[in-house]
């Protein structure tokens, strides 16, 4: 029997989409994730597809403990993607949707760097189309901003791999380390994707450039991806515990000022992506656990925020926190389901975000990291004030904006559903996602401690925000462009790129003029300053004689250069 590898059937589903219409693209659309998951899920772990090319072996269908939990909530992603998109009518976006799908699926179950190197390029292709759909100027420069940075990580992991290849003799995707030069490249290239603090701004760029819907596929693939590369490859990697606490911090600023609401999740996409790095930089089995688990359960709360938002803009055509408010009175279903996001990522008890976030603090008090826990600490608070209270309360109950949209199309309500009533599911019985990571360590989230101490930091973190709000501390929701680290390239660097090729124009000419300058007189001396002599009768016979006496010259110099 031939195990056929999810990608293939993401491809050949968008390939069907294309070419269909109607009903028939509808059904096809919803199927290839189901029909897709399920032979996934019964072909067990092993190496299902192997392929020797030019002599080398690849593995494009590797299933494992770890694949297989990626590879289930990807399928589930994608399920709820094209759910929410259903009524979208745009070819374009239902093609790249489901190829951007399948090639995150390809890259989680690529069992040899050459192949995830295949499947890391296709998700970059597949995806910048998403940002492109928003067919706006916008769009267009952030979306070609965007592709350059994802070719460039995969050209650094191009290199990186053909370095292993040369070092090892083998392309097999297993631990990695920092202990060579291919080892660093393959970590700049996954850090890249996995938006590194200074390596971050293509996600705050790209992502709210997209469609409503177009947002939700780019929210769930390419940074868990990349995290799942950081698993596979670089467990217990120690510098990646303090990469992993800056990013949870310094989103935090950015998101409390920002005032476009699908930016400030794309800053809190980075915020609880750095969670899940702290967790792979431990490395212990609790925070390898945690890491993976909160990797899944962001992709399903992260989904319904931005679901949440995808229907503000639809219905309302606006998404700066300064244009709305007021909405719960006629999106309530909307707002319901908003809220449930929000309780999910500020890890209330009983809600998704908890029974995983906490696993990563626990396992960084217990290997010691202090500093780094409370840094973890203050960055759910964090989180509680830019995405469990700001999202819902600018969008629905700040102000009355005057706005009168109504919830959106029933598929739109259904996706935002079935992700609500997952986040309550794995809070309530978490045992069920337990039972799918890599390792069995016996943790319980709710005992005492836990769920006192985060219940007490979400109290105080809503009263800071009500004394603020109050006494008019509390940024407030300005239109405004925040420089963030891409200005360095965007703004600065290209001014100095700019002058520096200026002036290198300015020296290149004056070189050129005092070089023709040289010839221009060398040729009227050589012109004016004829031999006498039979041969000299005139300047043209004259300046013959010189220029064969030149050449002759430089003939013998030459003949006597070894």
């Amino acid at each position: 029997m031939i195990e056929w590898p999810p990608f293939l059937i993401f491809f050949l589903g968008a390939a069907l989409v294309a070419v269909t219409r109607g009903p028939v693209r509808t059904v096809i659309a919803l199927a290839v994730p189901i029909f897709s998951g399920v032979l996934m899920w019964q072909a067990g772990e092993g190496n299902h597809w192997p392929v020797s090319l030019m002599g080398l072996e690849l593995e494009l269908y590797r299933s494992d403990a770890l694949s297989r939990i990626f590879g289930l909530v990807f399928h589930i992603a994608a399920a709820l993607a094209v759910l929410f998109a259903l009524h979208v009518k745009d070819t374009l976006q239902q093609v790249a949707g489901l190829a951007y799908s399948g090639a995150a699926l390809g890259a989680v179950f690529a069992g040899d760097l050459l192949s995830l190197f295949l499947f890391w390029e296709a998700m970059a292709l597949s995806s910048v189309a998403l940002v492109w759909a928003g067919r706006s100027e916008r769009a267009y420069r952030a979306g070609f901003r965007y592709l350059v940075v994802q070719v460039v990580s995969g050209l650094f992991l191009l290199a990186g791999a053909l370095l292993h290849y040369q070092s090892t003799g083998s392309l097999q995707f297993d631990y990695l380390g920092l202990n060579s030069l291919a080892g660093a490249l393959l970590l700049l290239a996954f850090g890249i994707k996995c938006a590194f603090p200074m390596l971050h701004s293509w996600l705050i760029d790209a992502y709210p450039e997209s469609t409503p819907t177009g947002t939700v596929f780019l929210s769930a693939f390419t940074t868990k991806v990349a995290l799942y590369a950081l698993v596979r490859g670089y467990p217990g990697t120690e510098i990646l515990v303090y990469v992993g606490a800056a990013m949870t911090c310094f989103p935090i600023f950015y998101a409390v000022i920002e005032n476009d609401l699908r930016r400030v999740l794309a800053y809190s996409l980075i915020n609880q992506v750095g969670f899940m790095v702290v967790g792979v930089g431990i490395g212990t089995e609790l925070a390898l656990n945690g890491a993976v688990s909160h990797a899944f359960n962001d992709i399903i709360f992260k989904g319904l925020l931005f679901m949440s938002m995808g229907a503000v803009l639809q219905m309302t055509g606006r998404i700066d926190g300064s244009r709305l408010g007021g909405l719960y009175k006629t999106m309530p279903k909307t707002t319901v389901l908003c809220i449930i996001g929000a309780a999910s990522i500020s890890a209330f008890p009983l809600f998704s975000g908890f029974v995983s976030k906490s696993m990563v603090m626990s396992a960084a008090l217990m290997e010691g990291y202090h500093g780094v826990w409370l840094m973890l600490l203050f960055a759910s608070a964090g989180v509680f004030h830019h995405a469990g209270i700001k999202i819902p309360y600018f969008a629905f109950f700040a102000h009355d904006s005057g706005l009168r949209a109504q919830d959106p199309p029933g598929n739109m309500l259904m996706a935002m559903t079935i992700a609500a009533a997952l986040c309550l599911a794995i809070g309530i019985y978490p045992a069920t996602l337990y039972a799918l990571l890599p390792f069995d360590t016996g943790y319980w989230p709710y005992d005492a401690t836990h769920v006192l101490a985060q219940t007490q930091l979400l109290f105080f973190s809503a009263l800071a925000f009500v004394w603020l709000n109050l006494k008019k501390l509390y940024p407030p929701e300005l239109p405004s462009v925040n420089l963030d680290a891409d200005w360095l390239y965007r703004g600065l660097g290209r001014r100095a790129l700019t002058g520096t090729l200026a002036q290198l124009w300015r020296w290149d000419a004056a070189l050129r003029a005092k070089a023709m300058a040289g010839f221009a007189w060398l040729r009227h001396y050589l012109a004016t300053h004829v031999p006498s002599g039979a041969l000299a009768g005139n300047r043209l016979s004259g300046s013959m004689v010189i220029w064969v006496a030149v050449i002759l010259a430089g003939y013998l110099v030459l003949s006597f250069l070894p």
